[in-house]
């Protein structure tokens, strides 16, 4: 999932709100590095980030969605939580749904199950003007396991399809570096939810941190993040949300060319015929 930002504060500093070419532009080049669904988002939802009313989102998202639709083949996602936003996006073009309040605001789960189409819910502790103030946990792994099983289950009974539904544990989203290194580490037990995982972990501060790296845009903050999506995948996650596509997925591509069970000469005939 390539992340398309087109905010004026976007924390990577990657928006490209003010030029609508400029962000097909950047679009063509994810897609071209290999991303299968572009993710665009018109609120930025860093730490500290203020709202942004409904017309202004939709100002800045309704002509990038329409633009990539038209110029390229690819499933574009809408990053917002806010049905209106929702409804004329997906009206627009967008396929998906990615809502870091996991469908809490009103009207939200409603709007998602009459749009049936996927949605990624997320966890988030607090809201992106206070999450990073306190956030505390007895069990972050356990406690946002059980938030992200209880809303699927809410999903479900409002009607959205289960096969729709995809979780994201939030990383950033209210909780401390060591709460997104216990998170990292304990990725695995979420596969027990039965949902495809997605984990954004790109550029993000508690990735610098883990590279000692004190900027948000250069080459050892991509590599970085990066590797944390390759350590990722390799604990469940199925879709990674990414500035640095073309790195990631040849670090992904290399590991499952590594992991793959080594192929002796009957299995290679095999491999061969289903290919």
């Amino acid at each position: 999932m390539g992340i398309l930002n087109v905010t004026p504060d976007s924390f990577s500093g990657d928006g490209a709100y003010h030029d609508v070419a400029c962000a097909v532009e950047r679009a063509a080049a994810l897609l071209r590095e290999g991303a299968d669904i572009i993710d665009i988002g018109g609120e930025s939802t860093r730490p500290g980030a203020s709202p942004v009313p409904v017309e202004e989102e939709l100002q800045r998202v309704l002509p990038v969605i329409r633009a990539v639709k038209e110029q390229l083949s690819v499933q574009v996602s809408i990053d917002t939580s806010k049905p209106e936003v929702m409804e004329a996006a997906v009206s627009a073009g967008a396929s998906m749904v990615n809502d870091i309040y996991a469908l809490r605001r009103p009207g939200a789960m409603e709007m998602a199950a009459r749009l049936n189409v996927p949605v990624c819910l997320t966890h988030m502790q607090g809201t992106p003007p206070n999450m990073q103030k306190a956030p505390a946990y007895t069990d972050v792994v356990r406690e946002v396991s059980h938030f992200l099983s209880s809303r699927v289950r809410a999903s479900e009974a409002a009607g959205i399809a289960r096969h729709h539904l995809l979780v994201d544990p939030g990383f950033g989203f209210g909780k401390t570096f060591q709460h997104n290194v216990q998170l990292l580490r304990g990725l695995g037990g979420l596969t027990d939810l039965g949902r495809p995982i997605v984990v954004g972990v790109s550029r993000k501060a508690f990735v610098r941190r883990l590279a000692s790296v004190d900027q948000e845009e250069n080459d050892e903050t991509a590599q970085v993040s990066a590797g944390v999506a390759l350590y990722a995948a390799s604990q469940g996650a199925a879709v990674l949300r990414v500035h640095d596509v073309a790195l990631t997925r040849n670090l992904v591509r290399t590991w499952e060319a590594l992991a793959a069970p080594p192929l002796d000469e009957g299995n290679a005939q095999l491999h061969g015929s289903l290919c």
